[in-house]
């Protein structure tokens, strides 16, 4: 597939999927059988670890279609880049889908950290830590009290915040990994920030870079 094709073969699947109409495609035993000695994933779909946004599901596909990485938050580092990366480079697929979601617990632990400063404890601080600059915005300097009052902290509603976390991971992908910045310049892959609402079930594309057409 080419990208706008990997792309429609998504769309199709969450529309099956938002309809109940879902075909549960590549989960037979003979496809299974196919499998054992190599993948070719049409997609990479790197999304949040969130129990109810289970990629294969949503996009109703089987063994194979899809290569998932996913954290708490969709947040980067080294592994997921690494991850992200062995899929395009080396599987093929050619198309990188940012999957994320409404109500998810990381953006509203950040937005809470920054309302009031209270941190999470133990190693999930490393997840808000990382959400945090996503959805920091803070005023210019003409902007502080006369009194000399610290520098408020403006927080969106929750879906800009998601939204804002969303369009800011699918920056740093292609800022951070040459990789797929060289193969969405030379129109080999796409990379889509797709927002999906848990109750409707309908992911749509609020950032694209490179070519679906």
């Amino acid at each position: 597939m080419n990208p706008a094709e990997a792309w429609s073969a998504l769309l199709a699947g969450n529309d099956r999927f938002v309809r109940g109409e879902m075909e549960h495609p590549s989960q037979d035993v003979d496809r299974r059988g196919m499998l054992a000695a190599a993948q070719t994933p049409f997609a990479v779909l790197f999304g949040c670890s969130d129990s109810r946004v289970a990629a294969e599901i949503v996009f109703d596909r089987g063994l194979g279609d899809l290569f998932v990485v996913r954290t708490a938050g969709h947040v980067v580092d080294t592994t997921v880049l690494g991850s992200i990366e062995y899929g395009v480079q080396v599987l093929g697929a050619p198309l990188v889908v940012v999957l994320g979601h409404d109500s998810c617990g990381a953006v509203a632990a950040a937005a809470e950290a920054l309302t009031t400063g209270v941190m999470p404890s133990g190693f999930v601080r490393a997840v808000v830590d990382r959400v945090i600059p996503s959805i920091v915005d803070l005023p210019s300097a003409d902007e502080v009290r006369a009194d000399g009052e610290p520098r408020r902290v403006v927080v969106p509603s929750p879906e800009a915040l998601g939204r804002e976390h969303l369009t800011h991971t699918v920056d740093m992908l292609l800022s951070y990994s040459r990789t797929l910045a060289e193969a969405v310049d030379a129109g080999r892959c796409a990379v889509v920030g797709v927002e999906y609402t848990l109750a409707e079930g309908r992911a749509r594309a609020v950032d694209v870079r490179g070519a679906l057409t």
